[in-house]
């Protein structure tokens, strides 16, 4: 009888291909619309305005995606990590940020309708929470791949590319001066980014046995 393939007997590997693709389908949909919605000016115009008014369901669907993909990875990278490299706050910490991604999109559905008072502060700590706990699980994600003999030679790639979203993010707070759709939207192309690369990482590791 003929073997599955190989991603199909490696569920951590599965799990990096299913979350690569969800992660190109929230950063294709995001980018579309920056064509699609001449209302707004892209340069001013935070991503979270586009979750109302034409094409708005796609991109709260894609949000859900996208907090889907945050916690598959992380739960493979956790089950693939092993002795040091193995640590439970950031696999925690990033699904603590689906969790808030996912509110945003959700909330943002009924919320402005039903509650008009309640949306914006749901969505603000949802937004914060989700921009917090998947910068700070970035690094310390990083920091564990140098304690895995295996994802040490990308360990530095990883540590450095989460410093620098961790540092867009807080410039994108303090400085206000700054176009704020622009700083927002470059801080999330670094996370989406960084989540892909690192779920490409994983789908290209052959299992480790025994």
């Amino acid at each position: 009888m003929a073997l599955p393939p190989r991603s199909l007997r490696d569920p951590a590997r599965l799990a990096a291909g299913l979350a690569l693709a969800a992660l190109l389908l929230f950063a294709g949909t995001a980018t579309w619309l920056q064509f699609a919605r001449t209302d707004l000016d892209w340069m001013r115009a935070t991503l979270s305005l586009y979750l109302h008014g034409p094409h708005g369901l796609w991109l709260r669907g894609a949000y859900c995606v996208l907090a889907a993909a945050i916690a598959v990875l992380a739960i493979a990278l956790h089950a693939r990590l092993r002795g040091a490299a193995r640590r439970g706050l950031p696999l925690a910490l990033f699904c603590a940020a689906g969790v808030g991604l996912a509110t945003v999109a959700v909330g943002d559905s009924w919320l402005p309708q039903r509650a008009p008072l309640l949306a914006p502060l749901v969505h603000a700590l949802a937004a914060q929470t989700a921009f917090l706990c998947v910068t700070t699980a970035m690094l310390l994600q990083a920091w564990c791949f140098g304690r895995d003999p295996r994802w040490r030679g990308f360990h530095r790639f990883a540590w450095w590319w989460a410093w620098l979203a961790f540092a867009g993010l807080w410039l994108h707070v303090l400085w206000r001066d700054t176009p704020r759709g622009l700083g927002q939207k470059a801080v999330i192309a670094l996370v989406v980014a960084w989540l892909a690369r690192v779920a490409l990482q994983l789908w290209r590791q052959p299992r480790r046995h025994g």
